[in-house]
C-alpha cells in the first residue's frame, strides 16, 4: 500500500474502528461507530459520514452494506499504519537513523521497566 497520512479527525474514526474490530471480532456497524466516536470526538452524523467517505475513497476503510445500514472494516491494520508513520517520522526527524531515534527515546524519561521491555522485544526479534 502506498504511503497514507490520515488527518487527526479521520484517525479518530480509524482508532474507533480498529478498537471495535477487536471487541466485536468483525465488521463495525454504523450505529456502533456513531456511539463510540461520540465518546472520543463528538460530531454531527453528517460530519462522521464525510470522514468515513474520505477514508473509503482513500482506500483505508471499507464500507459494506448490511440491510439498510453499513458496516466498516479497516483496509489497513493499526500496526501497518503505525509502522508506516514510524518509518516516516524517523526519516524526517532523525535523518533516517534509528540510532538517533533510539537515543532520543531512551533519553526521554522512559522508565527502567519500559527500557527493559524494549530490550526484551529486540532480543525476541519482535521489533
Amino acid at each position: 500500500m502506498d504511503y497514507i497520512r490520515i488527518p487527526e479527525s479521520e484517525l479518530d474514526v480509524m482508532q474507533v474502528v480498529w478498537d471495535q474490530m477487536e471487541v466485536l471480532g468483525g465488521p463495525v456497524p454504523r450505529t456502533v461507530l456513531e456511539a463510540e466516536i461520540d465518546k472520543v470526538r463528538p460530531m454531527a452524523q453528517t460530519t462522521l459520514l464525510t470522514l468515513v467517505s474520505r477514508l473509503v475513497k482513500r482506500g483505508v476503510l471499507k464500507a459494506e452494506k448490511n440491510g439498510r445500514s453499513s458496516e466498516y472494516i479497516p483496509a489497513i491494520s493499526r500496526e501497518e499504519y503505525l509502522a508506516q508513520r514510524s518509518r516516516d517520522f524517523i526519516k524526517k526527524n532523525c535523518g533516517g537513523r534509528m540510532s538517533v531515534f533510539a537515543s532520543a527515546l531512551t533519553n526521554s524519561g522512559l522508565s527502567r521497566d519500559e527500557i527493559e521491555e524494549l530490550r526484551a522485544l529486540l532480543a525476541e526479534d519482535k521489533l
